[in-house]
């Protein structure tokens, strides 16, 4: 009865010990009578510890317990005059199967079938003529039904171990997936907040310094800047929640909308025949869109910005470049993240990543950004 539940096995227990009660004879406390029934007591006490904890029974424990027992009921075969005697044997030939690696348990079971046969074939107790030498013989055939149940106990435990470690590599794999969009967010947040406030913040100390020279004019402009830094920082935080969204908008409509918001109306040129790409891919060369475009309005206040979206057969680029500065640049001490995060995106995504000074051209003196994703 494989996987039974372990109350069967309690009741089929208490059946045979119930079985040999009423039927093995003779019993009583002197002469073979008392030989009888202790025989009975220790078959019956082999029988119960079927019920002990594998974990608390080590196997050569079990082994001593087990070959006890089928001693002691062969010699309660030999020695009862009739009634279930035999039926102790069969159990615990079986349960050796299920307790004992197969070898040990198979001689085990052969001792077994030899003691009891040799009982009932050489006719060594008062009861032989009851009871056929071939069903002595047979006591150690239920054996293999409890190989049976250990093979079967064994891939049960074995299927819910494998299955315990499925569920662990998956909790493995959603934890690292959830520091992985920790750290995506991480560089949002910087892309966001990293320059802004540092420059608002600078804008304020100076503000504050010019108090004490009574220069209000100079404390208006600082304030001015301020102003405008925080609402740069409104408008760019409303970018990283759209593009956090997993709906985001198509990537050339959102690089429009990026440009017309930032004072860049013209600046786009795409090349190639457009196409969707991954709501991923749209939301990193949006970042790295807004990161580039914060940094020219920066570094390079005045100069002029294009960006080129080239849509290639195996792979999506996006390209921004600005001319130099023509105005004065104040843009302060800036974090050095800013295109460590720009690489981190593109690696993320299988890409390659390009930036630098340009050195020739109309845009000499500028600086270019060029992002290549894969198909």
């Amino acid at each position: 009865m494989p996987g039974r539940d372990p109350r069967v096995q309690w009741v089929l227990t208490l059946a045979v010990i119930g079985a040999g009660i009423l039927t093995i004879r003779p019993m009583g406390f002197s002469g073979r009578g008392l030989a009888v029934a202790v025989l009975f007591v220790l078959n019956c006490l082999a029988l119960l510890a079927r019920g002990l904890p594998e974990a608390r029974v080590t196997e050569r424990v079990a082994v001593v317990w087990l070959s006890l027992g089928i001693v002691a009921s062969a010699a309660l075969i030999a020695t009862g005059r009739s009634g279930s005697t035999y039926l102790f044997a069969f159990f615990l030939a079986g349960h050796s199967g299920y307790r004992l690696r197969t070898r040990p348990a198979v001689v085990l079971a052969l001792s077994c079938s030899v003691l009891c046969g040799a009982v009932l074939y050489f006719r060594l107790g008062p009861g032989h003529h009851l009871v056929p030498w071939e069903i002595g013989l047979a006591t150690g055939v239920p054996v293999l039904v409890g190989i049976a149940n250990r093979s079967h106990h064994q891939a049960v435990q074995s299927a819910l171990s494998a299955a315990e470690s499925a569920e662990s590599a998956a909790r493995a794999e959603a934890q690292a997936a959830v520091l992985t969009e920790r750290s995506r967010i991480a560089r949002d947040v910087h892309d966001v907040l990293a320059h802004s406030l540092a420059g608002i913040n600078m804008q304020l100390e100076l503000a504050d310094a010019l108090l004490d020279t009574g220069d209000l004019e100079r404390v208006r402009e600082a304030n001015g800047k301020a102003h405008s830094l925080v609402k740069e920082s409104l408008k760019q935080a409303q970018w990283t929640v759209h593009a956090l969204r997993e709906d985001s908008l198509p990537l050339l409509e959102s690089l429009t909308a990026m440009l017309s918001s930032s004072g860049h109306r013209d600046a786009l040129t795409v090349t190639g025949t457009v196409r969707e790409v991954p709501a991923q891919v749209t939301q990193n060369l949006l970042r790295i869109a807004q990161e580039a475009l914060t940094n020219a309005a920066r570094h390079a206040p005045g100069g002029d910005v294009g960006v080129e979206l080239t849509f290639a057969v195996s792979s999506t680029t996006l390209r921004i470049r600005n001319r130099a500065a023509t105005r004065p640049v104040d843009a302060g001490v800036g974090s050095g993240m800013g295109l460590i995060g720009m690489r981190e995106r593109v690696a993320l995504l299988g890409g390659t990543l390009t930036a630098g000074p340009v050195t020739e051209g109309l845009d000499q003196g500028g600086w270019q950004v060029e992002a290549a994703i894969p198909q």
